[in-house]
């Protein structure tokens, strides 16, 4: 009975993970392109962001952001990032090296920049560096 309380109350930890387990706090990346979508899910939302080269070939980033409260708190809604909008997100790339990232931060077209909760325990903005 007790080793089975153990793992219940254990699951939760291992459905969730650290930003270094899957985030490479050294590979700072910037894009520039297009949502395609933002997911306001738990534990973490999600940007989709449709990037296109000099050739005009389009390769979909997702972009990991904090929860829907962190990003609430710090200034962002459901529709601040709507499907079409042109953003530059900058962040931190897998360390897999696929077109997933855990985001720093997204400007928008305004100027305006958000924070997207990012959990890099050495966050720290390159250009301040």
């Amino acid at each position: 009975m007790v080793a089975a309380g153990l793992l219940w109350t254990s699951a939760p930890a291992w459905a969730h993970h650290g930003f270094t387990a899957e985030f490479d706090g050294n590979k700072y990346v910037t894009l520039h392109g297009t949502v395609s979508k933002m997911e306001w899910i738990n534990p973490h939302a999600w940007i989709h962001v449709d990037v296109k080269d000099a050739d005009g070939k389009v390769t979909s980033w997702m972009v990991e952001c904090g929860s829907p409260n962190t990003l609430f708190r710090h200034g962002m809604t459901k529709t601040s990032v709507p499907a079409g909008l042109e953003v530059v997100v900058n962040g931190y790339q897998a360390k897999d090296g696929s077109t997933k990232m855990s985001g720093r931060d997204v400007t928008l077209p305004d100027g305006k920049k958000l924070f997207l909760g990012s959990s890099n325990p050495l966050d720290k903005d390159p250009k301040d560096q």
